[in-house]
């Protein structure tokens, strides 16, 4: 039998859950997952990602469908989602990008009560034997990580919000 290691999700098994809205409570807290926070929309960095990178852009007001969103706020969002894009490319240089919206807990939401988009970054090679055969994703850099190269990044941004 294999063993594979992260030591680091003893820190989430042994922590209380959070309860309530992620997106609402990174907005009136610091936390090391978000990195970008406008009138409008938001970034941060998804807890449990399928990939290094793996982003959700959603609106600051707490909505849950894209018809609730005035057409200077879904311009907002979808250009920040354009600009995290960006981001990435420049960081983290992936060969494509998976970006998705899921709308009702059917269609996969985790967080159905705040809209979010799912940015993931792609790179060839990137889903291997130990995903398809033994179900195990293998995310290769730790999030903290992740999170200090990409917010120098998000720091410059300049997003009309």
């Amino acid at each position: 039998m294999e063993t594979m290691w992260a030591p680091w999700r003893m820190e989430y098994i042994l922590s209380e859950k959070d309860e309530g809205c992620i997106f609402c409570k990174a907005l009136s807290e610091q936390n090391d997952l978000t990195l970008y926070k406008g009138k409008v929309t938001m970034v941060m960095m998804n807890k449990f990602p399928y990939i290094n990178g793996h982003l959700l852009v959603a609106p600051t007001q707490h909505l849950s469908t894209l018809h609730q969103l005035t057409r200077e706020e879904m311009g907002c969002l979808l250009e920040t989602v354009d600009a995290s894009i960006g981001v990435l490319k420049q960081a983290m240089n992936p060969d494509g990008f998976n970006v998705g919206l899921n709308l009702g807990k059917v269609a996969g939401a985790g967080v159905e009560e705040h809209l979010h988009f799912h940015i993931v970054p792609r790179w060839f090679g990137d889903t291997n034997a130990l995903t398809v055969f033994a179900d195990v994703r293998v995310i290769p850099e730790h999030l903290l990580t992740t999170y200090q190269n990409l917010k120098p990044y998000f720091d410059k941004l300049d997003i009309i919000t």
